[in-house]
C-alpha cells in the first residue's frame, strides 16, 4: 500500500470517527451545547481540555520554531505550559462554582452591566477569531501537502469538517470528539519521536535522547553537535538566545497569563460536576498536554539536524523526494544565488518574505520566485517553520504510515481547537449578546438555533482568516494569548478577588488592554510589518510580549476608574464572598 493511500485512509478513518461521534452525542438542549450538560468526568474533560489546547501551534508549529530559534522557543514551552498552573489555582474552580455558561456570562452578572457583558463578547471575539486563524492555517497546510490540494482549498476542505461536528454536536459533541482527537495526535506525535530518537541517538525516548549522544561516532551530545554545526554555518550557536531578557519575560508572562484568560479553555471547566472537579480537570490536562511539551524541544532539535543533513550543499538536482513534495505547494524554496546548483544554508534570508513563484522553470529546474531579494546573505533556501514536524518522518526516510499518522494528528491538533473556538463564539452571540442582553423572551430552541447560525458564520469568517493569516501558526496564537491577557484576565481575576472592582473599572480596563494590544501588535504585524524590529519596541517587547503591558494598563485603569466611581452593590460582595469558597 503506498503512502498516498495510507494517507487517505488513515485521515478518511478518523474524520469518519469524529463525525461518528458528533452525530451519535448531538446537543439536544442549550445545555448540551453550551456545556454538555454540565456532567463531565474530570479525567475525560481533562483529555479533551488537552485536546482543546493543543492546537495547530502546538502540533504542528511549536516544534518547527524551536528548531530555528532554539532557546528562545523555550518561552512558548514555558507560557503555555504555566498558565494551566495559575488557571488551576486562580481560575477554574471559582468560575465553575458561579455556574453559568460562558465568560461573558461571569463578566455581565458580576459586574452587574449589560454593557460589561458586551465588551467581554467583543474581546472574545478579538482572541477567538485570532486564535482560530492560526488553526484554519493549520489545516490547509496538511491537507496542501498530504492530500495534495492547495493551502486555500484545503482551508476550506477544514471548515467543511468542523461545521459537520461543532455545529451539529456542540460541546457535548464536541468534548467526547475532542478526547479521540486527543488520543490520535498524541500517538500521532509521539510515534515518530520515538523513530527519530532513536535513529538519532540510539536512545527511543526523546526526552532521554536530546540529552544523548549523536550516533555517528563523534561523541557528541545532540545540542553540542547542534551548536557547532549552526556556527559553522554563520548562525549563533542552538543554546544561545538572541532574545532580550525583558522580551522573554514578557513573552513569557502573556502567554502564561493569556493561558488563563482564554474563553475556549475556561469554558471547559464549566462542563464538570464540581468546582473540585474543575481543579482535578486542569490537573489532568496538565499531565496530558505534558507529554507532547515534553517532546518539542527533541522532535526541534531532530528536525534542524536532520534537514541541515538532508539540504545543506546538496546539488538540486539531487534534492531528496520530501523537498520537491513540500516546494510544490509553495512552503520550500531555492534561489541558486552563486550558480553552482547547490542548495546551501546560512544566515539570512533567500527572498523578501515568503516567496512569491512566478511560474516559470529556471535552469536547474527550479520554480523562479519573483520576489528574489536580499542578496547580502549567503542563504538560498527558504523554509517555512510550519512544515517542520509534518516534514520529520519523510526527511528521516521512516515508513509510511508513521507519515500517514502524523498527517492524522495534525488535523486532529487543528480541528479539535478550531471546534473549541467556533463553539465559544456561537454560545457568545446567542447565549450572550441575544438571550442576556437584546433578546431575553428567545425560546430554549430558538437561542439554540441562533446558536448553529453563529457557529457557521463563524466558519466562514475563520476560514477567511486562515487562508490570509498574519504570521506563521504559533506566532498567530501567541497574538491571540497577548489580547487574552491584556483583556478578559485582569476582569475574571479582579471579578473573583476584589469586592470593590465595579462595573465602570472592569469596562474601562477591558476596553484599554485591548486597544492597547490590538493595535500594537495590529501596526507591527498588519500595517507597518517593514518597522517590527527591535530598535522600534516600546521598552524592546515584541508584539508577541506586548499583551503583558496591555494586562498591565488593564489592571491600573481599572483600580484607578473603580476608586473614583461608585462601589458595587452589596448584593456583589456577596456573590464574591460565595464564589470564592470553591467547596462544592
Amino acid at each position: 500500500m503506498t503512502t498516498q493511500t495510507l494517507i487517505y485512509l488513515f485521515v478518511g478513518l478518523s474524520f469518519a470517527l469524529y463525525i461518528g461521534i458528533a452525530i451519535a452525542s448531538r446537543a439536544g438542549s442549550t445545555k448540551e451545547f453550551y456545556v454538555a450538560g454540565g456532567g463531565v468526568n474530570p479525567v475525560v474533560n481533562g483529555m479533551a481540555t488537552a485536546a482543546d489546547w493543543m492546537s495547530a501551534a502546538s502540533f504542528i508549529s511549536m516544534a518547527g520554531i524551536i528548531a530555528f530559534s532554539g532557546y528562545d522557543g523555550s518561552v512558548y514551552l514555558m507560557g503555555w505550559t504555566g498558565g494551566y498552573v495559575m488557571l488551576a489555582l486562580l481560575l477554574a474552580p471559582y468560575l465553575k462554582k458561579f455556574g453559568q455558561y460562558t465568560v461573558p456570562d461571569f463578566i455581565g452578572t458580576r459586574y452587574y452591566s449589560k454593557a460589561a457583558r458586551v465588551v467581554a463578547v467583543i474581546c472574545l471575539i478579538f482572541i477567538s477569531f485570532t486564535y482560530i486563524a492560526g488553526q484554519m492555517r493549520g489545516v490547509g497546510i496538511v491537507f496542501s501537502r498530504f492530500l495534495d490540494v492547495p493551502i486555500n482549498l484545503g482551508v476550506i476542505i477544514g471548515m467543511a469538517i468542523v461545521f459537520v461536528y461543532a455545529v451539529l454536536g456542540g460541546m457535548k459533541g464536541v468534548t467526547y470528539t475532542q478526547v479521540a482527537q486527543y488520543c490520535v495526535l498524541i500517538f500521532a506525535y509521539m510515534v515518530p519521536a520515538f523513530f527519530i530518537s532513536f535513529l538519532v541517538t540510539g536512545n527511543p525516548v526523546p526526552q532521554l535522547g536530546l540529552g544523548s549522544t549523536v550516533n555517528d561516532g563523534s561523541g557528541l551530545y545532540v545540542l553540542q553537535k547542534l551548536d557547532l554545526v549552526l556556527q559553522d554555518m554563520g548562525f549563533g550557536a542552538y543554546t544561545d538566545g538572541s532574545k532580550s531578557m525583558i522580551d522573554v519575560f514578557c513573552i513569557t508572562a502573556a502567554l502564561m497569563v493569556g493561558t488563563a484568560g482564554l474563553p475556549h479553555v475556561i469554558v471547559r471547566f464549566f462542563t464538570v460536576p464540581k468546582a473540585s472537579d474543575a481543579r482535578k480537570s486542569a490537573g489532568w490536562a496538565l499531565v496530558f498536554i505534558a507529554l507532547l511539551y515534553t517532546t518539542a524541544p527533541a522532535v526541534g532539535a531532530f528536525a534542524r539536524l536532520n534537514f541541515i543533513d538532508s539540504v545543506n550543499n546538496v546539488e538540486y538536482a539531487q534534492a531528496p523526494e520530501w523537498f520537491k513534495n513540500w516546494e510544490s505547494n509553495d512552503l520550500i524554496a531555492w534561489r541558486d544565488k552563486n550558480g553552482d546548483g547547490r542548495m546551501q544554508l546560512g544566515k539570512g534570508d533567500p527572498f523578501e518574505g515568503a516567496p512569491e513563484f512566478a511560474g516559470d522553470i529556471g535552469a536547474n529546474g527550479e520554480r523562479i520566485v519573483a520576489n528574489a531579494a536580499a542578496d547580502d546573505n549567503i542563504n538560498e533556501v527558504y523554509v517555512d517553520r510550519d512544515i517542520m514536524v509534518l516534514a520529520n518522518p519523510e526527511i528521516a526516510n521512516l515508513p509510511g504510515w508513521v507519515i500517514a499518522l502524523v498527517a492524522a494528528g495534525g488535523l486532529a491538533a487543528a480541528l479539535s481547537t478550531a471546534a473549541g473556538l467556533l463553539l465559544v463564539i456561537s454560545s457568545s452571540i446567542s447565549h450572550d449578546l441575544l438571550k442576556q442582553t437584546f433578546r431575553p423572551d428567545i425560546t430554549e430552541k430558538g437561542e439554540l438555533l441562533a446558536a448553529r447560525l453563529a457557529a457557521t458564520a463563524a466558519i466562514f469568517v475563520a476560514g477567511y482568516l486562515g487562508i490570509y493569516p498574519p504570521g506563521w501558526v504559533a506566532q498567530v496564537v501567541a497574538f491571540a494569548f497577548g489580547l487574552a491577557a491584556a483583556s478578559l484576565f485582569p476582569a475574571i481575576f479582579m471579578g473573583i478577588f476584589s469586592k470593590r472592582m465595579n462595573r465602570e473599572g472592569a469596562i474601562a480596563g477591558m476596553l484599554t488592554g485591548l486597544s492597547f494590544t490590538f493595535l500594537y501588535i495590529g501596526w507591527f504585524k498588519l500595517w507597518s510589518p517593514e518597522s517590527n524590529v527591535e530598535a522600534n519596541w516600546l521598552f524592546g517587547i515584541s508584539p508577541e510580549g506586548i499583551g503583558l503591558i496591555g494586562m498591565v494598563l488593564n489592571f491600573s485603569v481599572a483600580i484607578a476608574v473603580a476608586r473614583f466611581t461608585k462601589a458595587p452593590p452589596k448584593e456583589i460582595g456577596w456573590l464574591v464572598d460565595k464564589i470564592r469558597v470553591p467547596r462544592t
